[in-house]
């Protein structure tokens, strides 16, 4: 009995024991399977990161481009003490970096530490040689971890940290290109658009298809190519080519910079459009800023005013409501209008003119700008013809222009312009609000036989491989029939020869459209502050352009008037695209 009570005790022990020695052996599994034991791989994977599109002018000229930068990191533990110095000295002459700095940055930590984010590829390549170069010269040792036992050296390793975003244009072609922010993708610094072109291709600008490479590795740490690897090539996001010409809008920019000192203007906007298929030439801004490098004081020009703010246009709108009332055969342009001597009232409202005519043809309603005779003219719509033509003519809607963030401003509702003295108003331009890019899209109705088309900044996009795929065109929509465009175009023809736009008279050049000078709404009434807007259009035998002019808030006294500031700069810009060719005038013919 007591034989086999000592041989249960034994067995017990040794059960004891085997237990014990399995739960710590599994221990030692879970250990070593959880610690990064640093030991080499016979995988290899690499990465390179595809780059953002870049933004492109019509003459060629990147106007926003991303550039890859890298990050430079090193392990301190693998630094011989015996050599730190000649490393710091070293990689300050490679990098460019102070010594002060980097050995600031190595005492901070006893491990793996970052020297630098911010390097560019030709400084990479020069530290990528360094880093063979501190290997053969010794600096670096072996060290073995005191919890694994593990033994490692690692050096001077570069790899890629993300992209910085270039505008090598500076100030020019903004607010319309827009700006970026960054974000964090991946352990990897990329950009996203904000405003401008920036953001509304962001879906064609962003990186399609990071490189990829994975297989097995030699012993010299090279990939091995064979039927087991993994190969992904990479792939940029698209180019985005701008229908604009970076030379025609810098020498507009220049343009606007002098004439609103000139002016003291708030801003000044100007937009070149080819009439038949709506792609902008230029829209120019006095107001820009430097995308690189945003300011506080920058604040006020991010944003494109020429679709994003909102105002009553003025006298530009007689032309519009002109046209729809020929439309609907309710003037003929030879009709006589009493306009009573420059003062009329209406209701409770009384009208002024300029002028003191005291009877006027309804087409020299429109090439005087009088406002007592559009008045009258305006009552022959009912309010549904009237709220119909606003609307065919894109008012209160996003023109569809490739910008974020569009305005649509306002027109009354019928019920409103059922008001004789509403009709009134709106046909003189106060009693809604547009867009500066609303009443160009509509003026090329007059340009265009009749025709609206969309605004297009850009022509095409392209994959680094040059494949090209082009911008889908606009459908066309007739607004107008083609007699009642034409005759239009024969009265802004007419104004700037005999009326209000005389300052914009070219000679050999087709040269037409209406001024407009507005008060601006302010606390419930209209103060002594104006907008002033010529728009109108410049042809040749072949070509066709609508063009706008907007002078925000003029000071110099006696200077508001769209006739002295808006109209001369209008014919400035038709200057200048006959200087750059693309209007040729023909002096052999009456125009």
């Amino acid at each position: 009995m007591e034989h086999s009570d000592t041989r249960k005790i034994k067995i017990l022990f040794l059960f004891t024991i085997v237990f014990f020695g399995f739960i710590i052996f599994l221990g030692t599994l879970f250990y070593w399977a959880q610690i990064d034991r640093r030991l080499p791989t016979l995988s290899y994977e690499e990465n390179d990161f595809a780059s953002r599109g870049s933004i492109i002018s019509s003459d060629g000229f990147k106007i926003a481009t991303s550039k890859k930068l890298y990050k430079a990191s090193v392990d301190t533990r693998n630094i011989d003490p015996d050599k730190r110095t000649l490393f710091l000295k070293l990689y300050s002459l490679y990098s460019g970096d102070p010594i002060e700095q980097i050995d600031k940055i190595l005492k901070s930590n006893n491990g793996i530490v970052v020297l630098s984010y911010k390097i560019d590829a030709k400084k990479a390549k020069y530290i990528q040689s360094l880093a063979k170069k501190l290997i053969r010269l010794g600096v670096f040792r072996s060290y073995e971890d005191p919890k694994t036992k593990v033994t490692f050296t690692h050096g001077l390793s570069v790899g890629e940290s993300g992209e910085n975003r270039l505008y090598p244009a500076k100030t020019s072609m903004t607010p319309l290109v827009g700006y970026i922010k960054k974000i964090e993708q991946d352990s990897i610094t990329k950009v996203m658009g904000v405003k401008g072109i920036e953001r509304y291709y962001e879906d064609k600008l962003l990186a399609i298809q990071d490189s990829f490479t994975q297989g097995q590795r030699d012993l010299s740490n090279a990939i091995i190519l064979n039927g087991k690897s993994v190969s992904l090539d990479k792939i940029d996001g698209y180019d985005i080519h701008l229908s604009i010409s970076l030379k025609l809008q810098k020498l507009l920019e220049n343009l606007l910079d002098e004439r609103k000192k000139e002016f003291d203007a708030k801003e000044i906007v100007v937009a070149v459009m080819h009439a038949k298929s709506g792609a902008i030439l230029s829209l120019a801004s006095s107001n820009r800023y430097d995308p690189n490098f945003i300011k506080r004081e920058d604040y006020n020009a991010l944003n494109p005013s020429s679709i994003e703010d909102v105002f009553e246009p003025g006298s530009v709108m007689k032309s519009i409501i002109f046209s729809l009332l020929l439309r609907e055969n309710k003037v003929n342009p030879y009709d006589i209008v009493r306009v009573y001597g420059g003062k009329f009232k209406l209701g409770k409202q009384v009208i002024t003119d300029t002028h003191d005519y005291e009877w006027l043809s309804a087409e020299d309603v429109i090439v005087h700008s009088s406002n007592i005779g559009m008045a009258q003219l305006a009552q022959n719509l009912d309010a549904i013809e009237f709220y119909q033509g606003l609307k065919d003519f894109g008012f209160s809607q996003k023109t569809n222009i490739d910008l974020p963030y569009e305005a649509k401003g306002m027109i009354p509702p019928i019920q409103k312009l059922k008001s004789q003295t509403y009709k009134a108003t709106v046909s003189y331009g106060y009693g809604l609000s547009t867009t500066f890019m609303q009443i160009l899209k509509a003026y090329n109705v007059f340009n265009n036989n009749g025709r609206m088309v969309t605004p297009s900044l850009v022509s095409h996009i392209a994959l680094q491989n040059g494949k090209k795929y082009e911008m889908p065109s606009s459908n066309e929509k007739e607004i107008l029939p083609i007699s009642v465009a034409k005759r239009m175009q024969k009265i802004l023809i007419k104004t700037v020869k005999k009326g209000t736009g005389t300052r914009a008279a070219y000679e050999g050049l087709q040269i037409g459209g209406k001024t407009g000078t507005a008060h601006i709404a302010s606390d419930g009434g209209y103060a002594n502050n104006y907008n002033s807007s010529f728009v109108g259009f410049a042809n040749d035998d072949k070509n066709k352009f609508t063009i706008g002019v907007l002078v925000r808030e003029p000071k110099k006294r006696y200077y508001h008037f769209a006739s002295l500031n808006a109209v001369p700069i209008f014919r400035e810009v038709v200057a200048k695209l006959v200087d750059e060719g693309y209007l040729q005038p023909n002096l052999t013919s009456e125009q």
